[in-house]
């Protein structure tokens, strides 16, 4: 009994060891996410992810980022996107360039992660392999 006991306080220790890495990495990445936005998305997406005019959409509560794959939403981070795009019920027809050379895939992870976790988004984490993935050759 004793043993079953000291396993399952084992294994218990390792999982909330292992959520708290994880808590960990998510908030490393929120951080940096945070500072690529601030520095890059900012101009066009607002400091409240609400966008502006007609030309580029919102960010917050997007319905384009819930409906659409995050390897679709990396793609168009890593190498633009223009065009007409509806968001929100509203169509906007304007260029995101593509990000800068001078972020890495682990930046495009850490704002894209920063973005889906912010107001009112649908959460999650993206990663620097899914970028890989979806972007192979930047």
């Amino acid at each position: 009994m004793k043993k079953l006991i000291a396993g399952t306080l084992l294994a218990a220790t390792a999982v909330a060891s292992t959520f708290s890495v994880v808590a960990q990495d998510k908030n490393a990445l929120m951080k940096r996410g945070q500072a690529v936005y601030t520095e890059y998305c900012k101009t066009c997406h607002q400091a409240n992810g609400q966008g502006l005019g007609t030309v580029y959409p919102p960010v917050a509560k997007s319905d384009y980022i819930k409906n659409n794959p995050k390897a679709t939403i990396i793609k168009e981070v890593v190498k633009g996107k223009s065009g007409k795009v509806k968001v929100n019920g509203k169509e906007y027809n304007g260029v995101m360039t593509p990000i800068p050379k001078k972020y890495t895939d682990a930046d495009v992870a850490a704002v894209l992660t920063y973005v889906y976790n912010s107001w009112g988004n649908p959460g999650g984490v993206i990663t620097e392999a899914d970028v890989k993935k979806a972007v192979p050759k930047r």
